[in-house]
């Protein structure tokens, strides 16, 4: 098992990756930061009902795999969904919609919060832990039907790791040879408990990786340009071998579980030493230092998505109801 080094030379992957691509996942990482903050502010209004879940503080995660990976792969995420969804190619009015219970929302209005879609991304699934066999059967439809250059990714909790679908999972995955990366996304907390008084051990991925004869790495998910070279090596990897992949992302999420959660298990002290680590900060400053970026092209860059928020927001709104008569439609009953 091996830990990709966390760099400290990001302005080798600016370099690397170009100004113009160091940019645009800035610009998604802003994007996806003020939907969810304007997304909760309309649950919080009485605009948005059912569950509510933010993907805030953990922007860099998906923002660097999906840039690496690109979209023509399978997606399996869990419930907590925009970001995923706006990565791969959902519009903000869409999902907006969809938050709103509309019918020109994402599902229709059916899904709300927690089940977006795209093409490509097969869904965001509520149960915890349920999700990673489908990942592992996405795999298989890869690999049986030899579509290469394409692999699964799996996006999970560090809650899901002590549930037996997770070990399931990976040992057919591993069993069976199936390009399939699962990313353990450990926000430090499964609903309010910490992950350790969880798990058992640290560096989850790595230890639990070996008991399946697969890699496994642990990156910094606060920092885009660790998780950009992080993934990079990772998806070259399953690509060569066809075989699974098992990967912790060390972040800390902004707000609690869900909306519900006031997070009183976190001291104000400790969301504010985590805050300091912003994932939008950090890219920021390295952006800053690398002399492609200044205060006003942030400002410029801020007010542009939380504009896009706002007109996503207005489109929601004005969008109609769905008809009760279509409430029976694109439900399977064998």
């Amino acid at each position: 098992m091996s830990t990709i080094p966390h760099s400290d030379k990001s302005r080798e992957l600016i370099q690397k990756i170009g100004k113009k691509k160091a940019l645009s996942a800035l610009e998604k990482m802003v994007l996806i930061r003020h939907f969810e903050t304007r997304g909760e502010s309309a649950y919080q209004h009485g605009f948005v009902g059912g569950f509510f879940h933010a993907y805030s503080g953990q922007e860099a995660i998906q923002t660097a795999l999906v840039d690496v990976c690109g979209p023509n792969n399978w997606f399996i995420g869990t419930y907590r969904t925009h970001a995923l969804a706006l990565l791969l190619g959902a519009s903000p009015e869409e999902l907006m919609a969809e938050l709103y219970g509309r019918s020109t929302g994402n599902a229709q209005g059916r899904g709300g919060s927690m089940h977006t879609y795209t093409d490509r991304l097969l869904g965001g699934f509520g149960i915890v832990g349920g999700h990673l066999s489908i990942a592992a059967g996405a795999a298989f439809s890869i690999k049986y039907r030899h579509q290469k250059g394409e692999v699964a990714i799996c996006f999970l909790g560090d809650g899901a790791v002590a549930q037996g679908s997770f070990h399931e999972s990976l040992n057919l995955a591993a069993l069976w040879n199936l390009p399939v990366i699962y990313v353990i996304e450990n926000n430090q907390w499964g609903m309010g408990t910490h992950v350790s008084r969880a798990i058992c051990i640290d560096k989850i991925a790595e230890r639990q990786a070996q008991s399946y004869g697969i890699s496994g790495y642990t990156l910094n998910g606060m920092d885009y340009f660790d998780c950009y070279s992080g993934f990079e090596k990772i998806h070259k990897e399953v690509l060569k071998t066809g075989r699974p992949v098992l990967v912790e992302c060390l972040c800390e999420r902004f707000r609690g579980h869900s909306i519900s959660d006031p997070a009183l298990y976190r001291t104000k002290e400790e969301l504010q030493k985590a805050t300091r680590r912003d994932p939008i900060l950090l890219l920021r400053h390295a952006l800053e230092e690398a002399k492609i970026l200044d205060e006003k092209g942030f400002k410029e860059i801020d007010k542009k998505q939380k504009e896009i928020v706002i007109a996503a927001m207005k489109y929601a709104e004005e969008s109609p109801w769905p008809s009760p008569t279509t409430l029976e439609e694109d439900v399977y009953a064998p």
